[in-house]
């Protein structure tokens, strides 16, 4: 007879993910209250499962979980679109998508929620591509209204680095999202 598989329990799952799960929470918010928030929510949807041992896979539901609140939290406190990165000295791409003209490519749809779901989804998929100084940055200064040199100044680093960066998180944000942006266009 084989033994029994030791039943979760969700005082053993907070022991055990809290610290990894805030850090990552952490990294992806603007403050740290804003992390305990989301935290917060986490565990929450986690307390309303009613058999822990139906997850497969218990780490990788609870960092989606946390995903999916952090883009909420986005989704929230930016509803407007984002502005184009010519201010941070990328004018050799004028013709090219803005995320701006993105969120804009349907104008009839613009105020659809599964509409601006789909945007964001996107969005946070291909941010989730980008190298972690260059995600961090974009989202610092798009999403959370810093200034690039704010940023610097916060990190240490050169301004010139920052707005590199940001160059390239754009870059690879409009060659990601240009298929996106087309398919909305055209319908």
């Amino acid at each position: 007879m084989p033994a029994e598989k030791p039943k979760r329990t969700i005082l053993a799952t907070v022991k055990q993910y809290s610290g990894r799960l805030f850090g990552f929470i952490r990294d992806r918010v603007r403050t740290e209250e804003d992390a305990e928030d989301i935290l917060q929510d986490v565990w929450y949807q986690l307390s309303r499962v009613v058999d822990l041992d139906q997850i497969g896979s218990l780490s990788g539901w609870l960092y989606e979980v946390a995903r999916n609140r952090i883009t909420d939290r986005y989704r929230r406190t930016r509803e407007t679109a984002f502005s184009d990165a010519a201010h941070a000295g990328d004018n050799d791409e004028d013709d090219s998508l803005s995320l701006g003209d993105l969120l804009l490519a349907d104008p009839d749809a613009a105020d659809d929620p599964l509409f601006r779901d789909l945007i964001w989804d996107e969005l946070m998929r291909a941010l989730d591509e980008l190298p972690e100084n260059q995600r961090t940055v974009f989202i610092q200064n798009e999403l959370e209204d810093k200034t690039l040199q704010a940023i610097a100044d916060q990190t240490g680093e050169n301004l010139k680095t920052i707005i590199s960066r940001k160059r390239y998180a754009v870059q690879h944000l409009r060659r990601r999202l240009q298929t996106l942006y087309n398919d909305l266009s055209n319908t």
